[in-house]
């Protein structure tokens, strides 16, 4: 675990609140600072399939499958570059998910 957020903290908090009060709270802000508590979540593969964590394998495949029936590039070919384009991003989005799922699944 990361310390340096927490001695910067502490030693923060203490010169600019000048009391053992202002310890506390630096060192308290350190911590949410190295355990990552204030950085944007990454996204959860299973709400990019539209599932919660409790659904089957069954479920994690049928999802994967209906999405990319429906965002697969060689479906737009036809369209125009965004469209295209956008189709593609999601499909990626949608294998990155499903891989991390069934990585997520086959490990624990």
């Amino acid at each position: 675990m990361r310390w340096y957020g927490k001695a910067l903290g502490a030693v923060l908090g203490l010169v600019l609140l000048r009391s053992p009060f202002g310890l506390l709270i630096g060192l308290l802000v350190g911590h949410m600072l190295d355990a990552d508590w204030l950085s944007p979540r990454k996204d959860d593969p299973y709400r990019v399939l539209g599932l919660d964590a409790s659904a089957s394998d069954a479920d994690v495949e049928q999802a994967y499958r209906r999405l990319m029936a429906q965002y697969h590039p060689d479906r737009v070919a036809g369209a125009g570059e965004e469209l295209r384009e956008l189709a593609g991003r999601r499909a990626s989005a949608i294998n990155a998910a499903h891989d991390a799922i069934v990585k997520l699944r086959r490990k624990g």
